[in-house]
């Protein structure tokens, strides 16, 4: 991750979660440590994966003591082995022990989601739709989750409500109707905002079409619904498929010509990744 970017908008993120972890005091440590002491512990890999997350990791143990080195032997993006050492970590071996688990817990989720997007793109090959992530991730921690998304070659759909026009079927509802819904957001948002809409059939797909809408989410249709819809739409917008995309039916969806899937899953269903730091010694 650039550093200026994790120092802006991510050290909060991380010393909230260092305060959660440690209200008053790490009582373990303190009693087995009481005084200052270098030492060293060993990044280990125990599960085949993809590697996301270990500036995050880095940080998370700078916050606590500046001095805290990390000597890493993969950067992100990177495809990892069971068995391989990942990095050497170094510093205070007090801040080592206090900040263990905040670390690890930043590393493994991170990587777990680049592991499960990377192995959704690679069933995905040389198609040229692009698998998307939602806003489906873990309240205070979406910037990690989506950084993840993209390492594991994903791409992100909108960062959050102010980041896009995305009208679903409840605003359809509060608006009255899809072509209401399409022109009020017209008028309201800038005009070099996109102006994407949920619909749930083929009539609402043409009401969209004709009231101008910019990118079109075909949402839980069959798949024969979502080729006729991709042709009826012939280009005039984009398309983007949604609706329970999992790693074991994507396959199933890359014929339809849609310009987009997302899928929650690449963030609510990701298993982590199993990492842990081990050997820890005085130097």
């Amino acid at each position: 991750m650039n550093p200026v970017t994790t120092i802006l908008n991510c050290d909060p993120l991380l010393l909230q979660a260092l305060r959660e972890d440690i209200t008053s005091e790490d009582v373990t440590t303190n009693a087995v440590m009481p005084h200052a002491q270098r030492g060293s512990a060993d990044l280990l890999c125990k599960q085949d994966g993809v590697l996301a997350g270990i500036d995050v990791f880095t940080r998370v143990f700078q916050l606590l003591d500046p001095d805290v080195t990390v000597e890493k032997h993969h950067e992100d993006g990177d495809r990892i082995r069971n068995g391989e050492c990942l990095a050497v970590v170094t510093g205070d071996i007090r801040a080592l022990l206090s900040g263990e688990r905040t670390a690890l817990n930043y590393l493994q989720r991170m990587s777990g989601i680049a592991t499960y997007t990377r192995s959704v793109v690679d069933l995905m090959g040389d198609t040229k739709t692009k698998l998307l992530d939602t806003r489906k991730t873990t309240p205070n921690m979406r910037i990690f989750e989506k950084y993840a998304v993209r390492v594991g070659g994903g791409y992100n759909h909108r960062f959050n409500l102010s980041d896009g026009v995305l009208i679903k079927d409840n605003h359809i509802g509060a608006a009255g109707g899809v072509r209401q819904a399409i022109e009020a957001a017209r008028a309201y948002a800038p005009f070099v905002r996109k102006i994407e809409v949920e619909v749930e059939n083929l009539d609402m797909l043409r009401e969209a079409l004709d009231a101008g809408a910019d990118i079109i989410m075909l949402d839980n249709m069959t798949h024969d619904q979502m080729k006729e819809a991709v042709s009826i739409v012939a280009g005039r917008a984009e398309t983007e498929c949604s609706g329970n995309v999992t790693r074991e039916n994507i396959s199933a969806l890359l014929d339809t010509g849609v310009d987009y899937i997302s899928s929650g899953a690449l963030t609510h269903s990701a298993p982590i990744l199993d990492v842990s730091l081990k050997h820890l010694h005085a130097i």
